[in-house]
């Protein structure tokens, strides 16, 4: 019989090659199986877990529109303006509908938590700015709208330091609506024929969107009030609750 071609001094047989090939092979198989396994084990990352859902894209779709808003109330002119005023509805419209979401599905996230107040806050300070600029509202009004925000955030993060939740009362929510009709009135501006079937009326929407403003002032100073005393009572009976 005749051996077979061994081929030149020195070089290894084509079945070692073949071997090692797939060894190599089967070894890269088994490093993916065990990341895939690792990741099974960890579960979804806490960003995934925490961010990515339709409630916080939401709100960060409030936080994006932010600057087109400002864009539109820069020069403000019938037709821009009442672009604006769509914008910020349908800003006020998200919020209220991420807030359901959220609840229903069972997505409330720590970031969410954090965003949604962020939002809602960034939005309508934004508005403010542009209206103050545009000579629409007084800038003390809004100094004083603005301040009330700040005090009330600071108390409620303080109670939320000590392990305390002070809910917010029926006169705060009364003063978010009054203040978004107002703001919306505002962007609108220019006087437009409005519709009731039986007749039309022309609205001066700056006037309604002052008088809504006006009115949302004293709501709002009404309901810090009514938050620090709720505020000062907690703090008084956890104090007394410590010393007994």
């Amino acid at each position: 019989m005749e051996r077979a071609e061994e081929g030149p001094p020195g070089a290894r047989p084509w079945y070692l090659g073949a071997m090692a090939a797939s060894d190599k092979a089967l070894r890269k198989q088994q490093k993916r199986e065990e990341r895939a396994r690792r990741k099974a084990a960890r579960g979804p990352s806490v960003l995934r877990e925490q961010f990515w859902n339709l409630p916080n894209m939401l709100t960060l779709g409030r936080i994006a529109i932010i600057p087109v808003f400002v864009w539109l109330t820069y020069d403000a002119d019938p037709l821009t303006s009442l672009l604006a005023a769509s914008l910020f509805t349908l800003a006020a419209v998200t919020d209220v509908v991420d807030g359901v979401l959220a609840r229903r599905w069972n997505q409330i996230t720590i970031v969410g938590k954090f965003m949604d107040p962020l939002a809602d806050k960034l939005i309508v300070m934004a508005a403010f700015v542009m209206m103050v600029r545009l000579g629409r509202i007084a800038a003390w009004v809004v100094i004083v709208l603005l301040a009330r925000e700040f005090i009330v955030s600071g108390l409620r993060t303080i109670a939320a330091s000590e392990g305390m939740v002070i809910a917010a009362g029926q006169e705060g929510k009364w003063k978010t609506s009054l203040q978004l009709c107002g703001v919306i009135s505002l962007c609108v501006h220019y006087p437009h024929p409005l519709d009731m079937l039986w007749a039309t009326y022309v609205v001066d929407y700056n006037k309604v969107g002052k008088a809504l403003i006006y009115i949302s002032l004293v709501m709002s100073v009404w309901s810090m009030a009514v938050y620090f005393r709720a505020f000062v009572r907690t703090i008084g009976g956890a104090k007394s609750r410590a010393e007994a």
